[in-house]
């Protein structure tokens, strides 16, 4: 979907059109007006099954994650940073690509994880470090960018990195041929003191943006996230990337939408 002043917005499958199931999602989204699409993990369906989904909507694959572990598992939010696991981040960074390869995803966005209780801090981001470099190795030639993304500690206690300035050092690190940042404006929102002044700042190192409102997780406009300001940041920026609808509408995804012409000026 592209907005009046420019800002393209896509459709997070995995939360948006959910009255629906997920292979019929596409169409939807395609109906109210999307032209790009994300998830997590397409990892349940065969690659070409979504590649025909894709097409017959005619949307463009946006982004998708590397595999994580199972929903309120401790590797729910991905094996970077543990130690010991390194093998199995490693065959989840090489389907990744083949999946995103497949579909197309200019995006694979690599969860950090949860650091356990007994790793140290220093030896689980030491780890994570590791795993990404490795990963930006592998992605080299592929024509898919990594991206690293902040999660707030409310709702992921112990995630490994401590905010958008920590992610933004492990990319810097690792060069900004191969890695970028995924700025989550709901994340922020919760764990940067002044979440509109981090996204001015990082910026120029975020190939992707996501949203939601805060509290609730719901479309903006239902929480306390200064859009107006949220939105004239990035026009400002000059930011011409996607922005992710991640966020689970406060009733259906049609009624939810109508947030975009009250919010976007």
């Amino acid at each position: 979907m592209i907005l009046h002043n420019g800002l393209r917005l896509d459709a997070n499958l995995k939360w948006l059109f959910t009255e629906l199931p997920f292979e019929q999602r596409f169409d939807a989204a395609a109906a109210a007006g999307f032209t790009g699409v994300e998830y997590a993990s397409p990892y349940p369906f065969p690659a070409a099954t979504l590649v025909r989904r894709l097409a017959d909507a005619g949307l463009t694959q946006i982004l998708i994650n590397s595999p994580t572990g199972e929903p309120g598992s401790p590797e729910r939010l991905g094996y970077a940073c543990l130690p010991g696991r390194a093998a199995e981040f490693r065959d989840g960074v090489k389907l990744g690509l083949e999946y995103a390869v497949a579909l197309g995803s200019t995006f694979l966005h690599l969860p950090a994880g949860i650091r356990p209780a007994d790793v140290s801090r220093d030896r689980a981001f030491a780890q994570y470090v590791a795993n990404i470099a490795w990963a930006a190795d592998q992605a080299r030639g592929s024509g898919v960018r990594l991206l690293l993304e902040a999660q707030n500690k409310q709702d992921a206690p112990g995630f490994v990195l401590d905010g958008q300035a920590h992610a933004a050092a492990v990319a810097d690190a690792i060069g900004e041929d191969h890695v970028s940042l995924l700025f989550d404006v709901y994340h922020a929102f919760i764990d940067e003191t002044d979440a509109v002044a981090a996204l001015r700042e990082f910026l120029p190192r975020t190939a992707h943006v996501q949203i939601a409102d805060s509290p609730g997780r719901a479309e903006p406009g239902t929480g306390g996230i200064p859009w107006a300001d949220v939105f004239d940041t990035l026009k400002s920026e000059g930011y011409e990337g996607w922005i992710g609808c991640e966020y689970g509408p406060a009733t259906t995804t049609e009624t939810g939408l109508n947030w975009i012409k009250e919010q976007v000026r």
